[in-house]
């Protein structure tokens, strides 16, 4: 029987491929439709009935592949052949190495500052807040946010880039 149901099988591979093409989109994709159909369809040979209609069964099997990999690659995102994207742009791994070395340091360099001058930067650099704002957020004149700012800019700038922290520095 096996014998059979193999040959029937073999007289449906061209419906069979029209199907996976027209799901797929792609020849290539098609054909790899229809193979792994194939292959679970003699892997599973025992559920067909026979009396039953063929590719029927095999239409399902492929459809249900077709329908497990739209879902897979909707978890996965799209694939992309690397070598026929040459132009990918990507991060250099130097680059993001510095990056976050410089992101500690300025951490580390925020956290050591005035608490009034940690609040301003945070609120002006990163929140996006006017000086305005900032100044009325904490209850003072704007021009003593804005001196106070510079200061904060200032020792930051020495800490993370320089290497120095002015805060420890005694003024002559």
């Amino acid at each position: 029987m096996t014998n059979e149901v193999g040959r029937r099988i073999v007289e449906l591979l061209p419906r069979l491929r029209r199907f996976a093409y027209a799901l797929s989109g792609d020849p290539d994709k098609g054909d790899d439709l229809v193979q792994e159909g194939c292959a679970r369809a003699f892997a599973h040979l025992d559920q067909w009935r026979p009396g039953t209609r063929l590719d029927s069964w095999m239409y399902r099997i492929i459809h249900n592949i077709w329908r497990d990999q739209k879902r897979a690659s909707k978890v996965r995102g799209t694939a992309i052949d690397l070598d026929s994207a040459p132009d990918l742009a990507g991060e250099d791994g130097r680059d993001v190495t510095h990056d976050r070395l410089t992101l500690k340091q300025v951490l580390q360099g925020l956290a050591s500052l005035p608490e009034e001058q940690q609040a301003l930067i945070t609120l002006v650099s990163i929140e996006g807040l006017s000086y305005e704002d900032a100044a009325a957020a904490l209850g003072i004149p704007v021009g003593t946010a804005t001196s106070r700012l510079v200061r904060g800019r200032r020792a930051l700038y020495a800490i993370a880039v320089e290497g120095r922290n002015p805060l420890n520095e005694k003024n002559d």
